[in-house]
């Protein structure tokens, strides 16, 4: 009996071996921020005789962004869906900045894209720039034609933002038309009929020194390098 259970087992084993392909599907992640360098960013900001290095620096594996000038950090590359990662904190007096998605057009302070803000009391809350469109629940939504080329915003559900000098983190899903905002663990907000193309991501410098230890994108299949 004993020997018959070890056939079988065996025989399951080589069946499931040998017949489920492994998943190649499955993306990777992608380290943004690498902990080292920002060899794969570029950037822009106001000023046009400022440099990278007068905002933005790498120490002990946290980037460190000055604030001023103001501008923004962006990725080389392009993704169109995926999923994102960032942890930040203010390690002073908290401020502004914010994590910019699917950047396209010329670069400007507030470019073609949809943002996730950080700005300290407003973590959570999403803004669409130059026209790009986000739609959500109605008692949520709000336009101001007269800003960043046609604003259009949808206010955070709920707060989840830790005390200043705490570590948070956004878990951001963006796929399709659909943006789904995680802060810490828990939803804060969610857009639909976001427009829908590849873009940069970035991470703004809005007048506070502010830190982030993880920069990390998993593209699903749409996303373009």
């Amino acid at each position: 009996m004993r020997r018959q259970v070890v056939i079988v087992a065996t025989i399951i084993f080589f069946v499931a071996t040998e017949f489920t392909p492994a998943d190649e599907s499955v993306a990777k992640e992608i380290k943004l921020f690498n902990g080292q360098d920002l060899a794969n960013w570029g950037f822009f900001l106001t000023d046009p005789d400022a440099k990278m290095e007068d905002v933005w620096s790498v120490k002990d594996g946290i980037l460190e962004c000055q604030g001023k000038p103001m501008g923004y950090l962006a990725t080389k590359a392009q993704y169109e869906d995926f999923k994102l990662i960032v942890e930040w904190r203010w390690p002073e007096k908290p401020g502004n900045s914010g994590v910019l998605m699917r950047i396209t057009g010329d670069p400007m302070m507030l470019p073609n894209c949809v943002e996730a803000q950080l700005q300290n009391g407003s973590v959570g809350d999403m803004y669409g720039f130059q026209g790009f469109k986000i739609d959500g629940e109605k008692s949520r939504r709000f336009d101001n034609l007269n800003v960043a080329g046609g604003l259009r915003g949808l206010k955070k559900a709920e707060s989840n933002e830790k005390n200043p000098g705490e570590w948070n983190q956004y878990d951001i899903t963006v796929q399709g038309g659909k943006i789904t905002v995680i802060l810490n663990g828990k939803k804060v907000n969610s857009a639909t009929d976001c427009d829908v193309h590849a873009g940069q991501i970035g991470l703004q410098s809005e007048g506070a020194p502010v830190q982030f230890r993880t920069v990390a994108l998993t593209p699903f299949e749409s996303s373009k390098e």
